[in-house]
């Protein structure tokens, strides 16, 4: 069953940490809605302006480095985003997001050639990358069916209980 993603591309630089992708100081809550109301707050105080249901974030290397807080992913999937393509992410943001079914690619071609605003389409099944407003193509690495299946599941809890 393919996977099927689009919307607005939000691009950022390099080593964009939990800390700019949620505050430490809305930590005091797990409440996923308050979360999302803060997502890139410090990095960019229009973001959740901006940002509509189902946009990406685009990073260049190492993003979601810092602390191992599961808050930065909740943040950007409870903001209604539709995941996060980088170059390169922090293992332990990487592991978090597929935890709570964030859909995250790893594409330096995508990134070095998608600009803030385009429009974008993602099979996650493929790991293919549609550019939309340039009419180009890019490829990620597909995931295993498994990992697949956590993201269509909402989460790692959710694909254990079913």
């Amino acid at each position: 069953m393919s996977i099927m993603l689009k919307g607005r591309a939000h691009k950022y630089g390099s080593n964009i940490n939990t800390d700019e992708i949620i505050p430490a100081r809305y930590l005091n809550t797990s409440e996923a809605s308050e979360l999302a109301r803060h997502c890139m707050e410090d990095l960019d105080g229009d973001f959740m302006r901006k940002a509509r249901k189902g946009d990406f974030i685009i990073a260049e290397n190492n993003f979601g480095c810092g602390s191992s807080r599961e808050h930065a992913p909740i943040s950007i999937k409870a903001a209604g985003l539709s995941g996060v393509i980088a170059k390169s992410f922090a293992r332990i943001f990487f592991r978090n997001a597929i935890n709570i079914g964030l859909p995250i690619l790893e594409s330096p071609e995508a990134v070095d050639k998608i600009s803030g605003g385009d429009e974008i389409e993602i099979d996650l099944s493929s790991g293919t990358i549609r550019n939309i407003t340039k009419k180009e193509t890019y490829k990620a690495q597909p995931f295993p069916e498994f990992m697949q299946e956590i993201i269509r599941k909402g989460g790692l809890i959710e694909y254990i209980k079913k």
